[in-house]
This record gives structure tokens, sequence and C-alpha cells, in this order.
């Protein structure tokens, strides 16, 4: 039996990521790598990307994150920032433990191709793509 099989309300994905994402694009930082990016496309893609991935309906036809990010200077400190809105968003919706448990997994299994030590390891996906590394706000406090 899937997490997908044993949740009584399958909307509850879409709800984490609308919560989740109503959070990144709120934050100082993680919100200048959605400047160009529809908030309700990525929130859409990710319901369907992760609904897919715990066992329910695969309907996501976007790339993987290994293929999404080559060009994305992400650090861990970055990666964790992320996680944490994530895990705040998995409570305020009050997800099942499975659930949570499960897509915090999934996340995490791409932290090692997503983060990079360096801009250097940063790679364009096409050669019209910039590399994206917006620095750390200067006014950036970390919270939590």
């Amino acid at each position: 039996m899937s997490v997908w099989d044993e949740l009584t309300d399958t909307e509850i994905i879409y709800r984490i990521n609308k919560n989740f994402y109503e959070k990144v694009y709120e934050h100082p930082w993680l919100s200048l790598y959605f400047v160009d990016i529809d908030q309700d496309f990525i929130t859409d893609q990710q319901t369907r990307f992760i609904t897919g991935a715990i066992g329910g309906p695969n309907t996501y036809s976007g790339r993987m994150p290994s293929n999404a990010h080559p060009h994305m200077y992400i650090t861990e400190e970055l990666f964790d920032i992320r996680k944490k809105l994530l895990e705040e968003s998995l409570e305020e919706e009050k997800a099942p433990e499975s659930l949570s448990a499960t897509w915090i997994k999934i996340d995490e299994s791409f932290r090692r191709v997503i983060c990079k030590d360096s801009i250097n390891d940063c790679e364009k996906r096409y050669t019209t793509d910039e590399i994206l590394a917006p620095g750390k706000p200067y006014n950036y406090k970390k919270t939590g």
C-alpha cells in the first residue's frame, strides 16, 4: 500500500504546496529564484510531481529536479531554508505522519544533485540560460 492509498484527503497535497509556495514567494531570498515563475503554475506542477512520487496518478510532465536546477546556484543553507518552510507547511496543513516523512525523504533525495558548493558548479541547460545565483539579501535575517 502506498502513501497515496493511505490518504483520506488527497486535496491535502495541493493545500500543502499552496501553503509552501506562499511562504517561498514571500521569503526575501528564496523568492528571488521564482521571479519569472507563475506561483499557480509551480504549485500545480509540484502537486502533480509529489502525487506521482507517493503512488498516486502520475500526471507530472516537467523536468526532474536534477535536470531543472543545474543553472541555479543553490547552497545547503538555501536548501535547509526551503526544507524548513516545507516542514512548516506539512505541519500547518496537518499532514499525516506517513505523508510528511515520505515527502521529506523524497525532497532530501534531491539535495545532492541540487545543492552546489560553488557557482562554478552551475551549468546552463540551454545556451540562452543565465546562471541564477541571487545573493543573500543584505538585510536577510535568519529566523527560527
